[in-house]
This record gives C-alpha cells, structure tokens and sequence, in this order.
C-alpha cells in the first residue's frame, strides 16, 4: 500500500521531533541514494531497477531511536525498508512499495564486550566489531565478503563469508546469542529475544521484525595471516582447495580463480597474470603445511602477509567480489549463479559447458566447496535453462537473480502474520505464489 503525500509529510513533521532536522530528509537525491543496493550486479535485477524509491529517509542514531522511528510510521501507515550499508546483491534494502527507508548506518555503538560475545548497534560495521573483538583478545566467528557491512544488514540479508569454512552460516544458531528486534506496532519498543527465539529474524531481511541490536558470539584469537599462491591452471588449484580448507586449525577462508578472473583483479605482485590464483587466510601455524600442498599441486606460493589488513584485503577478494572486478574489467555484460557440491571439482571441464563462456570462482567449506558461475549475459530465459543441466551434472545452486525471502519462508509468514499485521515491514520481500518467478528459488541447493 503506497501511503498518501499527507502520511509522508505527517511522518516527516513527527520524525524531526524525535531525530532532528538532520536525522530525516524527503529530498530527491537523498531519497534515490537511499533506494538502491548492490542488485545491479545481477543484469536480470538491473533491468528492473528502479524497483521502487524511498519518500522518506530517517536516519536513528541508536537502537531506540530506531523503535521510536518504526512505531511514529506504523502510526501514519507508511511502510519500513530497513538499510544497512547497501552492500546487499538482492535488492533486499530496496523499498518496493516506496514510504520510509530506515538506514540504520549511524547506530554504530559497540554496546558491550564480553567473555565469549559483544553487542553491537545494527548500524555497527563488521570491521569495527572485529577490530574490539580483537582489543579483548577475542575474535568474532565470521564476517562477510564485504567487511564494511554492516551488523544488522549482515544478520538480515547476508549468510555466510569469512570464518564459514569452520562455523557454516549466520544462520547456523551458534552465530547469534540474542537480538533486539522491533515489530511493527504504533507503541513499538525493542523486543529482547534469545538463542532459539532469536533465530527466526536473522537472513528474512527485516520482514517480520527489525533488527536494533545484536549480540553475537566470540572466540578465542588466533594468528591470522594472507596467503597467496599461483598456479599454472585453474585445475591445479582446484585439485587442493578442498585440502587447505580442511587444515587444522581451520582456515578463515580459501578462494581460488582463473586465470581470466585473476586477471581482472586489482594489480598485486602477489595475483601474477595468467596464473591462476588462490588466496587463503590461515591460522600462521598452517602455513609449511599450505605450502607443500600447493608445490606438490604444481603451484607456488607468491607471498604471505601479515595483520588484520592484509586478511581483510583477501576478504574483500572473495566470493561475489572476483565477478564485480570480472564485470568492472570489460564492457561484457556477466550474471552469476551461486553454486556448490563436490561436482565443481570433479566436473569442472563439464560445469564449464553450462553456459557459452562459463567460468568458475571457487571457495573451500567444510563439506564441499561453492563457486560463483560466471558468463557471458544473454537473457533471463539462457540462465534459467542452465539450472537443469547444473542439476544434471549434481549441482547445487541458487539464483542471486531475485529480491525475495528464501529462508524458512513459512516460519516467516507465520511470525510475520503477528509482529507485521498490516504488512508493513520491507513490504514485496515476503514470496507468494503469484509473485515468485520461474527460475528464482534454491533448487538442487546440496550436491549430490
């Protein structure tokens, strides 16, 4: 329900009260900014964007400001889209019904920092957490690819990145200890939930209640360092990732590249061209043992840095990212396909044939790797096709190519029908079955 000109401007006049004049803007450009994320990486979400624009943007600078700015819309009628930093690929922040945009980006307060947790903002970026994990000689489970995202953007819309070899996904119920949440009520307040209750609002992107506050588990530190090999072919470095990853202890992250792909990287003496390249943050103890894996596979280890930037630097390297530099480096139009299963190694040469072009970008995880699938953009109708035949070959897969919930959908809908009544938390995000296109759901998602 797209709310009245008078709704905005009754909500705007109530929100200056509670945030300042600084804190809301229904200016254009403020509005547009406020609107987008990180979907035109898809070119099938790009055709569609704009999906929608913000007519209102309230910026709380803490956790009750944010209860207080969510109860004042409900009360005029104007739907919420909660933001992070935008970093999202899904259209997840993206306000498909217009009304308020609450960017949470300046509720970035670290709370508190405990033995084993620390509490955060929502707004607080993923660096500065791990940054005081670290000052208390702790470390935080995991981060995303994108270590300036936000905590409350990664607990709604992320899942997994760096430290997921070890510790699986956001979603995992070891990652969150307990959040602060805020339903959509015209006297909302932060609901306190914990362990198990906790759960169910983290990676359904704000639709069933926001999330304000976060506490999240911590661990012992270790010696991170930024390890980088090259090899001859991709095949090479395929052959051991899966080996890097299972060292003990654990690794944080193990990516690898083709030589094209690696190519298309940032220029680093460390990255040589048409070499393919893997990159790893190891335990510092692991690193004799990484380097005869890589010469007994061919490869040679280029370089091994030290500190927490040097580590960060390799996150910044994984997952999504290679694409984004894939895309950047030529006028092509690339999609990609998240992918996952032993299959990606075993069958590379025929994973390679799905789509005209195809290439692979790999990661490590603890039961089998996962990739992004990479190729040329033909149309909606070409990458759809290919699902079949990466379910053929034992893969698994999930189109990044839609903006809709795909996690525990039903529990979902259910919390969403009592903390959401009126439908106004991220609107259009929840999938029915009439608004889910073909091709866009998890499929074949374990490999056989």
């Amino acid at each position: 329900m797209t709310a009245t000109a008078e709704q905005i401007a009754a909500l705007a006049e109530e929100l200056v009260g509670i945030l300042g004049d600084r804190g809301v803007t229904t200016e254009l450009r403020g509005r547009e900014k406020a609107s987008v994320d990180g979907a035109k990486m898809s070119p099938i979400l790009a055709e569609q964007l704009p999906l929608g624009l913000a007519d209102i943007v309230a910026f709380p600078a803490n956790a009750q400001q944010i209860a207080e700015t969510v109860a004042a819309a409900v009360r005029h009628g104007v739907s919420v889209t909660p933001r992070g930093k935008g970093t999202g690929n899904y259209g997840q922040a993206i306000p498909m019904q217009g009304g308020l945009v609450l960017d949470m980006s300046k509720a970035r307060a670290i709370v508190e920092v405990g033995d084993g947790y620390l509490t955060a903002e929502a707004g607080t970026p993923m660096v500065n957490i791990e940054q005081a994990a670290r000052e208390s000689g702790q470390q935080i489970l995991m981060y995303p690819s994108t270590a300036q995202s936000s905590i409350g953007g990664f607990l709604s819309g992320g899942s997994g990145g760096t430290g997921s070899i070890k510790h699986g996904s956001n979603m995992s119920g070891d990652y969150v200890l307990a959040l602060d949440v805020v339903y959509a009520s015209p006297e909302a307040s932060l609901v306190h939930v914990e362990g198990e209750a906790a759960q169910p609002y983290v990676h359904t992107y704000g639709t069933a209640g926001i999330i304000a506050r976060a506490t999240i588990a911590l661990e012992p530190i270790q010696e991170w360092v930024g390890f980088y090999a090259s090899f001859p072919t991709f095949e090479n470095a395929t052959s051991i990732i899966q080996q890097i990853g299972w060292l003990d202890p654990t690794p944080r992250l193990v990516s690898a590249d083709l030589p094209t792909i690696a190519n298309a990287l940032p220029a680093d003496t460390a990255i040589p061209k048409d070499r393919a390249s893997l990159r790893a943050i190891l335990d510092a103890s692991t690193i004799e043992a990484a380097t005869a894996l890589v010469e007994a596979a061919g490869g040679r280890v280029e370089e091994v840095r030290e500190g927490p930037q040097a580590t960060v630097k390799i996150s910044m390297l994984s997952y999504n990212h290679p694409i984004e530099w894939l895309q950047k480096s030529t006028d092509e139009t690339y999609f990609h396909v998240e992918v996952s299963g032993s299959a990606l190694v075993d069958k590379l040469d025929d994973l390679h044939q799905v789509y005209p072009g195809a290439m692979l970008h790999i990661e490590a995880q603890r039961d089998h790797p996962i990739g992004m699938l990479a190729a040329p953009y033909i149309s909606p109708e070409a990458v759809y096709a290919g699902y079949d035949r990466l379910t053929a070959l034992g893969v698994g897969f999930h189109s990044p190519h839609q903006w809709f919930v795909d996690h525990e959908v039903e529990r979902t809908k259910a919390l969403a029908a009592s903390t959401d009544p009126d439908g106004l938390l991220n609107p259009g995000k929840i999938p029915t079955g009439s608004t889910v296109p073909t091709g866009t759901k998890w499929a074949g998602a374990k490999s056989a």
